[in-house]
């Protein structure tokens, strides 16, 4: 919900790309998220590349409704696939003024590689979770604690007059 905030005051300014495949962010207010693993709540043929709303149960033998291949699947990266909207996401790093991390490993790439990518291009870094990630060393800056208590805490004191 913090970051549903973030979003609704700096609409133009803040990118999210999340790992998740829920709907977690949209739930919370946020809108335009770039979900760069997939949404579990959407299909994708594996033999047309057609994307649909998801059913709510999906099965093996279900047909694609663009070419009716028996090839259907969540809309999700599988381990060893390329994620989703690579492009993008280099283009909001190289436009960031701040790149944050909020609850990662920092040991699953390609988003490990991101907050090397930003500070190669003299983005300033923050990290928000609950232990130092894998790549702490490489942030600017680390706030650590139940996402929970330090990601309100930290859009509060960025949405605060004076301070953003």
């Amino acid at each position: 919900m913090a970051l549903g905030q973030l979003v609704k005051a700096w609409p133009d300014d803040v990118t999210l790309v999340t790992q998740n495949i829920d709907d977690l962010h949209e739930k919370g207010g946020a809108n335009r998220v770039i979900h760069m693993h997939g949404q579990l709540s959407r299909a994708l043929c594996a033999g047309c590349g057609a994307r649909w709303d998801a059913p709510p149960e999906m099965h093996t033998q279900d047909r694609c409704p663009d070419c009716d291949a028996r090839a259907t699947r969540p809309d999700v990266v599988w381990f060893g696939e390329i994620p989703y909207h690579m492009e993008l996401i280099g283009a909001a790093l190289a436009q960031a003024e701040l790149f944050v991390a909020i609850g990662t490993s920092g040991s699953v790439y390609p988003a490990a590689g991101f907050v090397a990518e930003a500070r190669a291009q003299g983005v300033r870094t923050l990290e928000l979770n609950l232990t130092p990630s894998d790549t702490a060393g490489a942030f600017d800056a680390v706030r650590l604690g139940p996402a929970t208590e330090v990601v309100p805490a930290w859009v509060a004191q960025v949405l605060e007059p004076g301070l953003g």
